[in-house]
């Protein structure tokens, strides 16, 4: 007879019994009691279900499987090797359906507002006329491009993709903390999560009721050839691409092939008489439309930098006469400056005679004398940004910096305050975040994505891409400063509307 003991049955430990929100900051998915918020306690307990061993485990198939996916991103600045594989944190940031109606509002509002903008200050400059907007802090933007105007885009949009950075302070609103008008990137994430998620949790992810991601790319495609300057039916759409070495080629080539559409490089076309072809195995083909994601001043060097080599000559002629749209159109870098920034809510009610619906965090021109007196006296609490600047870069964050490096930002700000402002350190929220010595909170950002087509109406991706600061104690979310990302969750979906 076997003398020996029945195997212990491993005891499954609940996923969030360890796990304690941050004291000043809102969590995304627990009560400041430590209760789940009441709209997601069913997708919270889905989730304890599961186990601690258990999420770690697919938490491991998950980033096994990414790396053979090749889903990567590059960084400039390391020495190591550039590509990189984007870092996912398994656990989703989950938002319920009618806060999310409430936000997907806001952000419709503020894009109509912005394409009004964009539209005015390359026309009749109303806006300045009227003295709502400095003339001078709007005319000497590195993004305001006079070659533009007086030429306005088909359907009069200017901008068809956009990428809305959003924090929630400690009380858990939603606050704009910047706008990407120019070539914001991240969507493939968003899209390469969410089928990700499905996979490794479909016990989690499937009874939610979570609304679908995977209508972007078609959406995109469709406003984009509704402003083509022929019928959509006989658009050509391309992708043009700086090349395999630009941190978001993967993302490039994702969404070429999502679109059905090339991906082409500057060498790729030419422009002949204002026209513009691609060159294939059959010969010349026209393009009738370019989702670039080339910067302004690499598109054509006959007109902008002269030593491109991304870009194609003559395509600011052909874009001028009207004969392929570009998306994004040029010049909208002057709407999202971040010295123009503080001004949207100005926008809002000068064009809309709305109010906003969405607020916004302070912030602090460094170009005027006040503003600027008051930000060198308290860099210890603000966080400092160049205004041209984008991915984590020319950023002070006050009060984590040591003495010298504000001194050396005092200094900065001093020989160029057009070149900067400040915002005071917002208490970001937190989402539970899986580390190597259990779950913790660690500090979100959001950013949804909005399309704008033909009539002008945006239409909001529900969701976005979550970013979250892996770092223990760090405010830097973005991907070229040690940040990842999550799944981000919309609930309210019909059987018919999820997936």
């Amino acid at each position: 007879m076997d003398a020996r003991p029945p195997p212990r049955r491993q005891q499954r430990l609940p996923v969030f019994s360890r796990y304690r929100p941050l004291p000043d900051a809102y969590d995304e998915l627990f009560a400041a009691s430590g209760r789940p918020h009441p709209a997601i306690a069913d997708v919270v307990a889905r989730l304890e279900a599961l186990g601690g061993a258990e999420l770690r485990a697919r938490q491991r198939a998950a980033d096994t499987l990414f790396l053979q996916s090749g889903v990567t991103f590059s960084v400039y600045s390391d020495n190591r090797g550039v590509e990189k594989i984007f870092p996912f944190d398994l656990i989703p940031r989950v938002i319920p359906g009618e806060e999310w109606r409430s936000l997907s509002r806001g952000l419709v509002q503020r894009m109509r507002a912005l394409n009004l903008f964009l539209a005015d200050i390359y026309g009749p400059q109303r806006i300045l006329n009227d003295g709502v907007l400095p003339r001078d802090l709007v005319l000497a933007s590195k993004g305001y491009l006079p070659q533009v105007h007086g030429i306005m885009p088909r359907g009069g949009v200017f901008v068809h993709v956009a990428g809305i950075d959003l924090v929630r302070d400690g009380d858990g609103r939603f606050l704009v903390l910047e706008d990407n008008l120019r070539c914001p990137s991240g969507v493939s994430y968003v899209l390469e999560n969410r089928q990700m998620l499905k996979r490794i949790l479909p016990g989690v992810f499937s009874p939610s009721g979570v609304y679908a991601v995977d209508a972007y790319p078609m959406q995109l495609s469709h406003a984009l050839a509704s402003l083509s300057p022929v019928a959509a039916d006989d658009t050509r759409l391309v992708v043009l691409t700086p090349g395999p070495y630009n941190s978001a080629y993967f993302e490039h080539g994702f969404l070429a092939r999502r679109m059905g559409s090339e991906l082409v490089q500057g060498s790729d076309l030419f422009v002949h008489d204002k026209r513009v072809y691609v060159k294939t195995t059959r010969g010349p083909q026209p393009v009738h439309v370019i989702y670039r994601r080339i910067d302004d001043e690499f598109l054509d060097p006959a007109v902008f930098r002269s030593d491109s080599m991304l870009g194609v000559r003559g395509l600011f002629e052909a874009y001028a006469a009207g004969n392929v749209t570009l998306a994004n159109a040029l010049g909208n870098g002057v709407a999202d400056d971040k010295a123009v920034y503080p001004f949207v809510p100005d926008m809002i009610r000068y064009y809309l005679g709305e109010e906003p619906l969405l607020g916004q965090v302070e912030t602090f021109l460094c170009a005027r004398d006040d503003h600027r007196r008051h930000v060198l006296a308290n860099l210890d609490r603000m966080v400092v940004k160049a205004v041209d600047a984008s991915g984590g870069y020319g950023m002070l964050m006050g009060p984590q910096a040591p003495t010298e490096e504000r001194a050396e930002f005092a200094q900065r700000i001093e020989a160029n305050p057009r070149g900067y402002i400040a915002q005071p350190r917002v208490e970001l929220s937190t989402c539970p975040t899986l580390c190597e010595n259990g779950i913790a909170p660690r500090r979100v950002d959001l950013r949804p994505y909005v399309i704008t087509g033909h009539g002008g109406d945006p239409w909001v991706l529900p969701g976005g891409l979550t970013r979250v600061a892996l770092r223990e104690g760090s405010y830097v979310v973005n991907s070229s400063q040690g940040g990842g990302s999550k799944d981000t969750w919309v609930l309210g979906a019909s059987n018919e509307e999820d997936t």
